[in-house]
């Protein structure tokens, strides 16, 4: 199982997400408080709930060490609570839905000439570009003459 990222606790700690990242919040905290899975034939595991480091992220939302700690917590308590583990799984893939502004763009245009618009940015949908075709040298339209008009 993939670690919470530290980005994103951080990011919902703070109130990132609108209703749907305080809905993640409250979801996690709430997974956080559950008593220990059932599978150790009633043994409560030598390891913490992650409920302190919770606690202290919502403290200082953007402290990223809490949140790294928290996301260790997280870890440690999925490796030894089988039922946890699920249930974390299944929190982060609801998670996802959250926009935080995590996740890196990188944008480059080397060389040459760009016809027409040229759109950097991340998560774009439904786009259209009306432009004409650049016109050719020597084409109707293109002289000194044509352009006085």
């Amino acid at each position: 199982m993939d670690p919470v990222s530290v980005g994103l606790l951080v990011a919902l700690a703070g109130g990132a997400g609108g209703e749907v990242g305080r809905q993640a919040w409250a979801g996690l905290s709430a997974l956080v408080r559950r008593p220990f899975g059932r599978d150790g034939g009633g043994q409560v595991p030598a390891v913490g709930s992650g409920e302190a480091e919770l606690v202290r992220l919502a403290a200082d939302p953007g402290d990223q060490g809490r949140a790294q700690a928290l996301s260790t917590a997280l870890a440690v308590r999925a490796a030894v609570d089988e039922d946890f583990r699920t249930r974390l799984a299944d929190w982060q893939e609801q998670a996802k839905l959250v926009r935080t502004g995590d996740g890196a763009v990188t944008n480059t245009i080397s060389g040459g000439t760009q016809n027409g618009p040229v759109l950097q940015g991340r998560d774009f949908s439904n786009l259209t570009f009306t432009t004409p075709p650049p016109s050719s040298p020597g084409a109707p339209g293109d002289s000194a003459a044509d352009s006085t008009r």
